[in-house]
């Protein structure tokens, strides 16, 4: 297989809310780009992310992965209290960002980041074309009735929610009860022997998943 660096353009970017590395493929087949965050203690390094990107990226979707703004402050640590507004339009840039590229976007991230993303959406239904949320972080380990659900019901975009069976943020039964209350699209794909950090190993399935939903519902 070729390097990378024979497939796609990689170039960073640095604007006001909005720190990432956005790929350009040379053969771009896909109308959708990807925009796609991370976990609440992690980065856009992390090995999911990048492969994911990288996943995206030979498949010939356009791809920036980012850094929330919680994260562009301190290179370490959980989410900023009350900051949770300001990394949703950290997010809402990056899709700008991507929207200079492509006309339709894949919006989503990991745990924390695809809970912003999610809650994005339910405010700005027209933000994206379809959210992929990986490890939906459902409720804090051992307090299921600390539901995050409540923006569920005003979702309008058809929503990919990847989850490990063992994760402690929420089963797959409850994840399955939870996502009835969103009145657009949903499919949720669980991986076996998982638990809340899904790994680079795991980039083709999303993707695969993806290329699916959107065949089927795009």
């Amino acid at each position: 297989m070729p390097e990378p660096a024979e497939r796609k353009f990689v170039q960073a970017v640095e604007r006001e809310l909005v720190r990432g590395v956005l790929y350009l493929p040379v053969d771009a087949r896909r109308t959708h780009g990807l925009v796609i965050t991370h976990g609440a203690g992690s980065d856009c390094e992390s090995a999911l992310l990048v492969a994911v990107a990288e996943a995206f990226a030979f498949a010939g979707f356009p791809a920036l992965r980012c850094d929330l703004p919680y994260r562009q402050l301190r290179p370490t640590g959980p989410p900023i209290p009350g900051g949770a507004m300001r990394d949703r339009e950290g997010l809402r840039r990056a899709v700008a960002v991507m929207r200079e590229h492509t006309d339709s976007v894949i919006l989503g991230g990991h745990s924390y980041g695809g809970r912003q993303s999610s809650m994005l959406a339910a405010e700005q239904a027209d933000i994206a074309e379809l959210l992929l949320l990986l490890s939906y972080p459902l409720h804090p380990p051992r307090k299921r009735e600390q539901l995050r659900t409540a923006h569920f019901p005003e979702l309008r975009t058809p929503a990919l929610f990847v989850h490990g069976v063992r994760d402690p943020f929420g089963s797959i039964e409850e994840m399955q009860t939870a996502l009835a209350l969103i009145p657009s699209h949903t499919k949720l794909v669980a991986i076996e022997k998982v638990g809340h950090e899904l790994g680079a190993q795991h980039a083709p399935v999303i993707l695969r998943e993806v290329v699916g939903m959107l065949d089927e519902r795009l």
